[in-house]
């Protein structure tokens, strides 16, 4: 058990900056993975934390962020919109 738990926690460091570079690259294939992975995690343990976040990269996630530009009229009114 000591070893699929040091096994796990490198694979997770290893992974780390592939995700933060993903992430500000893909917004999406990164919130897959992760929600993915957690998924698997969660009912499968680590092997399922593998598959869980392989298939979330591919399927896709939720997008978090959204650009929006914002405005002030002539009146004090503010406009945002969304792009």
């Amino acid at each position: 058990m000591r070893k699929i738990f040091i096994v796990t926690a490198l694979a997770a460091l290893t992974a780390l900056p592939v995700a933060a570079n993903a992430a500000s690259s893909n917004e999406r294939t990164a919130t897959g993975a992760v929600i993915g992975g957690t998924a698997g995690a969660v009912v499968a343990g680590p092997v399922g934390a593998v598959v869980g976040g392989t298939a979330g990269a591919v399927i896709g996630g939720p997008r978090i962020s959204r650009s929006r530009y914002c405005w002030w009229d002539s009146r004090g009114y503010k406009h945002c919109r969304y792009r």
